[in-house]
């Protein structure tokens, strides 16, 4: 996992380029913008890991289309309710995930077209679609972290066609540079492992953001976390919270929706203080100011802005890295392994094949 978070900068650079002339993000870019001209329904869909950055390609593609909405399902509820002569664009890092695949074989068989972002044409996910975009980036840790990347920048890509407008490979690679990022994240880490869990909040393109990190957390450190909306936090879940949960924001605002949604923000964050709870926060470099540091005393991770990209596109990128090196550096303070993701316990690897 640590590798894969290093080489992700320089990975970046790479898939941007090489998706910017790959004629399999036009076709697939070309269909999704007729599906959304003639009013069909447009879902995406995966699951874990593929399923968050599906979510991540839903947010996108909707803010990319002006006024077709994409919706993000999980792979059985497709394969149970396929879209009738609709699209799917499915997520699978190597292409074998059961229900993914019976996502797509259910679509096809109600009339939709099919496409699957995933690492090769080798699989029998890539059989199934009728469309594919490859990445040709295989992770090496189970705890995925350029399982996620890549498909966001695949629908980065993607947003960059339908908007005549293709992201730069070496503002992606920039963006995604590590820094100091990595000091920081051990301090937050540090700060978060004495907890009994962990709560993590987000709205709009934050929550899938929040979502992949308690799946990270609870695959690489063993710490129970759960994603919630930051809204949703405020009724009727912390009743079941005090100073044993951690809290941890992720907020970006790529929407735009500013002082409302930063003022909720904050109110999450006084309810935590009011609890005792430690708090910390993934901010966008833009809102430090808008939210005082007394209400994240467990530290915050900054969140970078690059020119030329649209808000969306750079939280989904820029929240990539710092969320998974919080993870990891959860993980080293732990005393686990984040790329057995449990299955090193006898009762886990069983849990596994059950």
């Amino acid at each position: 996992m640590t590798e894969m978070i290093a080489a992700e900068p320089a990975l970046a650079e790479r898939l941007v380029r090489q998706l910017r002339d790959d004629p399999s993000v036009v076709r697939v870019a070309e269909a999704i913008r007729d599906a959304a001209s003639e009013r069909k329904p447009i879902l995406t869909t995966g699951c874990g890991t593929s399923e968050h950055a599906a979510m991540i390609a839903a947010e996108l593609l909707t803010d990319a289309l002006d006024g077709a909405t994409v919706w993000p399902m999980q792979a059985l509820e497709v394969a149970r309710r396929p879209p009738p002569g609709g699209f799917l664009l499915a997520v699978s890092h190597e292409g074998g995930t059961w229900a993914t695949n019976e996502a797509l074989k259910a679509a096809r068989q109600a009339g939709s077209t099919t496409a699957l972002i995933t690492v090769s044409d080798r699989s029998p996910g890539a059989a199934l679609a009728d469309l594919l975009i490859t990445t040709l980036e295989q992770d090496q840790s189970w705890c995925h972290t350029v399982g996620y990347l890549s498909p966001v920048i695949a629908a980065a890509a993607l947003v960059g066609w339908l908007r005549s407008s293709a992201p730069d490979p070496v503002t992606v690679g920039a963006l995604l540079a590590i820094g100091d990022q990595e000091a920081v994240a051990e301090a937050v880490a540090a700060a978060l492992a004495r907890c009994d869990r962990l709560v993590i909040v987000g709205s709009g393109i934050d929550y899938p953001a929040a979502r992949e990190l308690a799946l990270k957390v609870e695959e690489g450190s063993r710490l129970p976390a759960n994603a919630l909306q930051l809204e949703t936090i405020r009724h009727g879940h912390l009743a079941a919270m005090n100073e044993r949960t951690g809290l941890v924001l992720v907020l970006t605002d790529a929407e735009g929706w500013g002082e409302p949604l930063i003022e909720r923000a904050r109110a999450v964050l006084r309810s935590a203080a009011a609890l005792g709870m430690p708090a910390a926060a993934l901010l966008s470099a833009t809102l430090g100011d808008d939210v005082p540091l007394a209400l994240t005393p467990a530290g915050r991770m900054t969140i970078s802005i690059a020119s030329g990209l649209p808000r969306t596109v750079n939280a989904a990128l820029a929240t990539t890295i710092p969320l998974q090196l919080l993870a990891e550096r959860l993980a080293r303070v732990r005393g686990k392994n984040p790329d057995s993701i449990g299955r090193d316990d006898p009762r886990q690897a069983a849990a596994g094949d059950a």
